[in-house]
């Protein structure tokens, strides 16, 4: 066997499909899970909620700059300053330098995490985007400006690697879900506070108006540098690296009340040693072919790709030009605009934390079809009451119904809200269940290269989809959404209610969505995993 294909099943390796002569080992997760009694409010659970938060802290920067650039674009001063426009290739450019730094720094990334660690990842990325933000404060000339957007968007890569993967491999298995999907929902809490800031600072009448928002940007960086401090490393990623008494106390203290011998710490520290290779990819850093060149990497990558292009080329990249939206529907004050971008996120944001406080309940082969092909419906309103606006305004007789105009922007609102509830959450939690640990840092990685490929798309094609087609550039949306639900529907691999231990299993299947369909269990022997 080569290299690659033992590297792609180190969570199969000892996989024995036999049933056991005796049982007295066997471990069920859900029996395990209703045996422990993890103290929500001890300290050591606090501990784990900060450590969490630090997690989220790397998706409120990412977050910060979609709402940012939105706001201070429409800006008269930030106009006057670099005269790129709202719409067009040049603001296209000085959108999208942003995701060419995170393509460019995904692979570094993965190395990062994968050598040094979670917690020093989150660190480094933090630094890179203090340089990029100082550099975007200070800059009076349109390249200095895009330069700090190429190396913030360097810095957001390495964060965005390391964070889920982190959120992730510290959860108990019974908190699995929400941690993730929460680290995921972390976007807003960068969104809003962008949204609100620029909304404040935009009736000052100076230069300060935007570059006190860009500085801001840097706040979510320096509490991850106060708390990295603070926080443990993953047992995951320590068992990688032959730690295993490492992982064991980090198991003892935060998932089995002090107890070394608790029935969910022996369960998980069983799994971990049986699918945790020592000698995986995480060690090769240029090693990328276990994610394509075997059937199982394969299914695996499938789920990753389908998600990180789907949850963003499903019209959410509109979101990044909601104040020219606002205009084609008839809001030309900025303010009212800034302050509709505002709620825009605030009512989105209620809707991700609703969907990720029942992650660990929701089917995904039930809410990603489905509410993918409601998004396309909401958004075929939305153009088509555009098109009967549009026309009422080329008619130039002042007959422009304004119930047309809030149906268009109701239906706008509505999507953000079922896009929100959809994706979200899962974005952050789907890609880091479908790879195991060996895999994680460079599926992410791979992960983050395609999305901001897409984000380019959507920031750079936007302006000029926009300038040159209105509202017509949603039609792409409509049409692109239904085929979404479709690929969804076949391909989906479900993963809720599964151990990460138990996906490897499945995985490993010749047909995965047929087996994560069909209710088994997954349980450990001192051999390995056996499907019952």
């Amino acid at each position: 066997m080569s290299d690659f294909e033992k590297s792609d099943r180190d969570a199969a390796a000892h996989l024995d499909h036999k049933e056991p002569e005796h049982g007295g080992d066997q471990d069920d997760l859900a029996a395990v899970i209703a045996s422990s009694n993890i103290q929500r409010w001890s300290a050591t659970s606090i501990k784990l909620y900060l450590s969490v938060f630090c997690s989220c802290c790397c998706a409120f920067a990412n977050g910060y700059d979609g709402s940012l650039m939105t706001a201070i674009e429409a800006m008269p001063h930030f106009q006057q300053t670099f005269n790129v426009g709202t719409t067009g290739a040049l603001i296209g450019t000085v959108f999208s330098l942003y995701t060419v730094g995170s393509m460019i720094g995904a692979p570094f990334a993965a190395v990062l995490s994968d050598k040094y660690g979670r917690r020093k990842a989150m660190f480094a990325g933090s630094w890179v985007i203090i340089v990029g933000m100082i550099i975007m404060a200070t800059s009076s000339h349109i390249a200095q400006f895009i330069v700090g957007r190429f190396i913030l968007g360097f810095g957001i890569a390495i964060m965005t690697v390391a964070a889920p993967a982190y959120s992730m491999e510290i959860a108990p298995p019974q908190w699995r879900g929400r941690c993730t999907g929460i680290y995921n929902c972390g976007w807003f809490g960068g969104s809003i506070p962008a949204a609100a800031v620029t909304f404040g600072t935009s009736y000052i009448n100076s230069n300060l108006s935007w570059r006190l928002p860009v500085i801001f940007q840097a706040v979510a960086c320096f509490i991850v540098i106060g708390l990295v401090f603070v926080i443990p490393e993953s047992p995951r990623y320590l068992i990688a690296n032959g730690d295993v008494e490492g992982a064991h106390a980090f198991l003892t203290k935060y998932h089995g009340n002090g107890d070394p011998n608790a029935p969910l710490v022996q369960f998980e520290l069983k799994e971990m040693q049986a699918s945790i290779s020592q000698d995986g990819i995480d060690k090769r850093w240029w090693d990328y072919r276990p994610l394509f060149l075997t059937r199982g990497g394969r299914w695996r990558m499938t789920q990753v790709l389908m998600i990180s292009i789907f949850g963003q080329f499903s019209g959410n990249g509109l979101g990044y030009f909601n104040t020219v939206i606002y205009n084609n529907l008839g809001i030309t004050s900025v303010a009212k605009q800034l302050g509709y971008n505002l709620l825009n996120q605030v009512v989105s944001a209620i809707c991700a934390l609703s969907a990720a406080s029942i992650t660990d309940r929701m089917p995904r082969r039930a809410i990603l079809p489905a509410g993918t092909l409601m998004c396309a419906v909401l958004l075929g309103i939305n153009s088509g009451l555009s098109a009967v606006l549009d026309r009422q305004t080329h008619r130039g007789d002042g007959s422009v119904s304004s119930s047309v105009a809030q149906g268009a922007l109701a239906a706008y609102f509505l999507f953000n809200c079922m896009y929100s509830f959809t994706y979200t959450p899962l974005q952050g939690v789907l890609p880091v269940e479908s790879l195991t640990t060996t895999m994680r840092a460079k599926g992410l990685a791979a992960s983050g290269f395609i999305v901001s490929a897409i984000g380019f798309i959507n920031q750079f094609a936007g302006p000029i989809g926009l300038a040159n087609l209105g509202y017509k550039y949603i039609y792409v949306f409509v049409g692109w959404d239904v085929v979404e639900a479709v690929l969804w529907y076949l391909l989906c691999v479900e993963s809720q209610g599964r151990s990460l231990e138990e996906l490897d299993w499945i995985y490993e299947q010749p047909h995965p969505v047929k087996a994560s369909k069909m209710y088994k269990k997954i349980v450990v022997s001192e051999g390995g995993f056996i499907a019952n």
